[in-house]
């Protein structure tokens, strides 16, 4: 029965990552109002599904590759999952794009060393080498791919798509559909291997096995279900608050960051999808002299991205002391489920603003350098004399 419930709240830690990361996927697009909020999300829904077969590297890395499954147990994984769970739903309410990767590993992270009482358990040339390294290394390399795309979008070439709106919006919507994919390649696959490890610590599945169909078929479900009820405030976040994008930006940073998740993917690496979408709107601004850019708003991001793995990790040990009293951990739970309730109420009233919010703005089609000039040579015509 435990192994049920775990289970139960791994699913619901997805679910939480995809309401949560649904900015990942759709802030660029929505903000440059390529596609209505509804259908981005849908479609998002549907390609996080079919991404989350394209590979198990990641799964197996948080499976056997974080903590020693020989020193934990269920109760160890259960309150680190509410620790991951509780951190999500705090930054979605604050509106702020932290990483849910970062907020697992931390989750399990600090519940096995309150649990073991001790740092053994950890395994920490897995977290350095596959989760500390490529968080600081793959969003600059996201930042810098997105300026120079920006750079080269903002020429001649730019300027043309500026005259035919339809094959812009087309790549920007390829490209959507591309992070899309990649977000379930990774992030459906933590989930993937926080089951796996269930099953590994109540010898379910055998240390070097791959989680089975079924593992698989759940965790995509639960990630594509949350990523279409979507987290508004975060895409707001991104799409419009750490800088202005418009269709060039847009297609910069959704390429750039596409790219490298898909490679993580490959490489076993449990990226934050959230830090490598966002470093890579960053870059987009290259094109403007990143005037547009909102440093302060990053900054805020980029200290959310270095708290969230410590901070997780407190919640998810306090977690497990909470755990061992009696009844804790039951409570836990339904603290949990109150809370994943009342953000999926409170999300129709937040759809509803934040698409009307949208649909008044106006998004610009060329850079701030192009439009003077146009002005300028509009402004040098003769006027016709009598």
């Amino acid at each position: 029965m435990e192994l049920v419930i775990v289970i139960a709240v791994a699913l619901l830690f997805d679910f939480t990552n995809g309401f949560h990361d649904a900015a990942n996927a759709i802030a660029t697009s929505v903000s440059t109002r390529s596609i209505t909020p509804r259908l981005a999300v849908l479609a998002s829904g549907v390609l996080n599904f079919v991404g989350a077969f394209y590979s198990l590297k990641v799964a197996n890395v948080i499976a056997k590759g974080i903590v020693d499954a020989g020193a934990i147990t269920l109760r160890t994984i259960l309150a680190g999952l509410v620790g991951a769970i509780a951190w999500n739903l705090f930054t979605w309410w604050r509106g702020v794009p932290s990483s849910s990767s970062h907020a697992l590993i931390g989750g399990i992270a600090g519940a096995a060393i309150a649990a073991t009482g001790g740092f053994d358990v950890i395994k920490w040339a897995g977290i350095t080498e596959k989760v500390l390294k490529p968080s600081i290394y793959v969003p600059l390399l996201g930042f810098g791919l997105a300026a120079v795309l920006s750079l080269l979008l903002s020429g001649a070439v730019g300027r043309w798509l500026d005259r035919r709106q339809a094959p812009l919006k087309g790549l920007q919507l390829a490209s959507a559909g591309f992070v899309s994919f990649t977000h379930g390649t990774n992030d459906a696959q933590k989930t993937m291997g926080v089951i796996g490890l269930a099953l590994v610590v109540t010898g379910h599945l055998g240390k070097k096995a791959d989680p089975p169909t079924w593992v698989i078929v759940v965790a995509a479900a639960a990630i594509a279900l949350g990523t279409y009820l979507g987290g508004w405030k975060i895409v707001h976040t991104v799409g419009r608050r750490i800088t202005n994008l418009d269709l060039r930006a847009g297609l910069a940073a959704q390429t750039s960051a596409a790219l490298f998740l898909w490679k993580a993917a490959d490489y076993g690496l449990p990226l934050s999808t959230t830090q490598v979408i966002t470093g890579s709107v960053l870059g987009s601004g290259a094109k403007d002299g990143w005037r547009s850019t909102r440093w302060g708003v990053a900054a805020q991001v980029i200290v959310a991205w270095v708290i969230t793995l410590p901070c997780a990790g407190l919640v998810g040990a306090l977690f497990a002391e909470v755990g061992r009293a009696p009844g804790g951990q039951f409570a836990l739970y339904a603290c949990v489920a109150a809370g994943v309730a009342g953000l999926i109420v409170m999300r129709r009233s937040l759809f509803a603003g934040w698409e009307a919010q949208v649909a008044t703005e106006q998004t610009p089609t060329a850079s701030a350098v192009d439009a003077p000039t146009r002005k300028a040579k509009k402004a040098k015509k003769p006027k016709a004399t009598a």
